[in-house]
């Protein structure tokens, strides 16, 4: 069912406030689930620690020819015959920029125990977000909205913001305001005209930026277990097609799914990006995990 427009709810002041008070309360279960998903994995874990400027001891490791005399540690030297140096962690903030797709065909989800796309999106978006700012990274959206930031208030006004549905059954990836050489995580279903795709990737890595594109599908959109007379409708009512013989449909479809997979990938890395894959009924935890240590620097290389 599709949700009535604005221009209804504002004649109907009821419905207005019992759409406002459904939104405000996914705010703090969105935060909670997200802050959980977060403390799963393991900050140690992520490989953006690197040596550099920074105060916090990192690791020693062996003199090298052409370091500085005043970067030995002697006390560490002084155990054995080999001299080592004291590296610190790199302490510069890097910015993160973050798209997770709100369009309308991120609402499905084929069976009642599964999550829809959209919350599975917001979710894992916003525990990497949790985890960047907890390492000491800037984090915002892409666009004009909310621009990288750190703390605590940032968490809390992206929670805000992935609450917020668009009524279009795609919604193009955000790529203006890309801030130069920042690091950019994009989530959706990519069912959308795949040229927006290329535009923002290709408009990304000309401002320096590289990232990470999370492909999210319903099981599903991947097996298309569907048989019969079978009505297609997308979720936000604008496509429809209806067939007596689904099953004939489920080549084609996987030949053009299979294709778009390829695409995606083939322009990720051309782009310097990384394209992965994830199903709404596998473990959120494993796909943060790979989606925050893709957002290794070695890794975007």
């Amino acid at each position: 069912m599709n949700a009535p427009a604005a221009s209804q709810l504002s004649d109907r002041p009821d419905a207005l406030r019992a759409e406002a008070e459904t939104e405000a309360a996914r705010l703090p279960a969105l935060l909670a689930r997200a802050d959980h998903l977060a403390g799963a994995v393991l900050l140690g874990d992520h490989g953006r620690r690197r040596a550099g400027l920074g105060d916090d001891f990192w690791q020693y490791r062996p003199a090298q020819m052409g370091d500085s005399r005043r970067l030995i540690d002697h006390r560490r030297s002084a155990r054995g015959d080999q001299e080592f140096v004291r590296e610190r962690e790199w302490q510069i903030a890097q910015s993160v920029m973050l798209w997770v797709d709100q369009g309308a065909s991120m609402r499905f989800a084929s069976t009642p125990d599964l999550p829809t796309k959209a919350d599975r999106a917001r979710l894992l978006g916003l525990a990497c977000a949790i985890l960047l700012v907890r390492g000491g990274e800037r984090v915002g959206l892409t666009g004009t909205s909310l621009p990288p930031r750190r703390g605590t208030a940032q968490i809390l006004r992206l929670a805000e913001m992935f609450t917020t549905d668009t009524h279009t059954d795609y919604a193009p990836p955000e790529h203006r305001a890309m801030i130069p050489s920042a690091r950019a995580v994009f989530i959706s279903d990519f069912m959308g005209d795949v040229e927006e795709v290329k535009l923002a990737l290709t408009k990304a890595a000309d401002r320096g930026v590289r990232g990470v594109l999370l492909h999210l599908l319903d099981p599903s959109e991947e097996s298309f277990p569907f048989r019969g007379r079978t009505i297609f409708q997308s979720m936000g009512g604008s496509l429809t097609h209806e067939t007596l013989k689904a099953g004939e449909l489920k080549g084609r479809y996987l030949s053009r799914l299979a294709d778009r997979k390829a695409e995606l990938s083939a322009l990720c890395a051309l782009t310097g990006w990384q394209y992965g894959m994830h199903r709404t009924d596998a473990s959120a935890q494993s796909a943060l995990l790979w989606l925050y240590r893709a957002l290794d620097t070695g890794s975007l290389k």
